[in-house]
């Protein structure tokens, strides 16, 4: 069981980190503000993208996958607070 924690967590931690870049190199081409509510919702959809394109290597079950992306988005959520959550949007 702590080994599935452990692939969890990292799969969420990996997933949260690469939509946050997806993000933000995307707002940045295109250089458009953005209200926190639609970019914590296109975040937290990355977040799930990126748990299940890194769980289909490593071949977590259903579980886990639940799991990690509900921990993959807190994560993001928590990230996006904390680097641009006392402005007024999100803006490039």
């Amino acid at each position: 069981e702590h080994k599935a924690k452990f692939s969890h967590e990292a799969i969420a931690g990996a997933a949260s980190f690469e939509a946050f870049k997806l993000f933000e190199d995307r707002q940045r081409r295109e250089g458009r503000p953005v209200s926190h509510a639609f970019a914590k919702e296109v975040l937290m959809g990355l977040a799930g993208a990126e748990v299940d394109k890194l769980i289909e290597t490593k071949g977590l079950d259903f579980y886990d996958r639940e799991r990690a992306k509900r921990h993959a988005r807190e994560q993001v959520n928590q990230m996006y607070d904390s680097h641009y959550g006392q402005n007024d949007c999100y803006d490039p």
